[in-house]
């Protein structure tokens, strides 16, 4: 993966929910080839040392240089273990400087199999009134709770540095909803808010909060629902290439400069409370 500026990000520790996923994996990449020693925050710990390892091989061979990555198996909606878990990375780290909440996900029985209701009745019109209670709950809890618990325990310490910077990641959902996935877009919304509503409460302190609204990457999580089998667009796909003015979906190296921005007080020191989208235009169409 290419960085495509470099910043100063020496001395600074960093922590990433979500940090072994496809897209905030390339974001921790970025931060940690700009000098920041991360935290990779997930539940697998294979894939935590699978990716920490991936991710310092390829700025050795990208970059010539030795970066500090390593993984920290955790539930982000359990307070005491974000709590056990952050008190290691502080005696192996240091305290955090710079958060990015990438934690999340969507649950099939919290999707209508429906886009619309139509004008006349079909089978599958009660798909919206059958969604499962508990499945709604768990993507509430996992998009909105694995935010602001993390923030809860790992940005502490911000308070006696007065500063840092904590990037939230939203989605072009918490902009546009976006047909049969009601609990995600409704969580990611929720989201938007509280990022802006962290960045009026911290103000005058020196702690930043904003947000990233990424559109569609074709990561693994959602290969099957972007692609056939061999390898061609689902009809789920072709839409929202249509509703994509720039025609294709995102890489994820592409979140890598937003990132970068938002977590320097150098380039950013100035910018609180903003949502920014990083989805070729997606939010910006209205489909005319």
């Amino acid at each position: 993966m290419k960085v495509p500026f470099n910043i100063n990000l020496s001395g600074k520790t960093a922590i990433v929910t979500g940090g072994s996923g496809t897209l905030c994996s390339a974001m921790a990449y970025g931060l940690a080839v700009c000098g920041a020693k991360v935290a990779i925050i997930g539940r697998n710990k294979e894939k935590l040392a699978s990716v920490s390892e991936k991710l310092t091989k390829d700025a050795l061979d990208e970059y010539n240089k030795n970066v500090t990555v390593k993984g920290y198996s955790c539930n982000v909606i359990n307070k005491d273990e974000l709590s056990a878990a952050y008190e290691t990375i502080k005696n192996e780290l240091g305290s955090c400087d710079i958060l990015i909440n990438g934690a999340g996900g969507n649950q099939p029985g919290a999707i209508t199999s429906i886009e619309m209701l139509k004008k006349e009745k079909e089978d599958s019109d009660y798909s919206f009134w059958n969604l499962d209670e508990d499945r709604i709950r768990d993507v509430m809890d996992l998009n909105y709770m694995g935010t602001l618990l993390p923030i809860q325990v790992f940005t502490k310490d911000m308070v006696e540095k007065r500063s840092g910077s904590i990037i939230n990641i939203a989605s072009v959902t918490s902009i546009l909803p976006l047909t049969k996935v009601m609990a995600y877009g409704n969580a990611k919304s929720a989201i938007l808010n509280l990022t802006q509503w962290l960045a009026v409460h911290f103000g005058e302190s020196g702690i930043r909060c904003n947000a990233i609204a990424p559109g569609f990457y074709a990561a693994e999580q959602n290969h099957d629902l972007l692609f056939n089998a061999d390898g061609s667009y689902t009809d789920r796909a072709r839409k929202i290439i249509a509703g994509t003015p720039m025609g294709r979906f995102g890489n994820p190296e592409e979140l890598i400069g937003a990132a970068l921005f938002l977590a320097s007080d150098e380039t950013a020191s100035f910018v609180n409370g903003i949502v920014l989208p990083v989805d070729g235009g997606y939010s910006a169409y209205s489909g005319v």
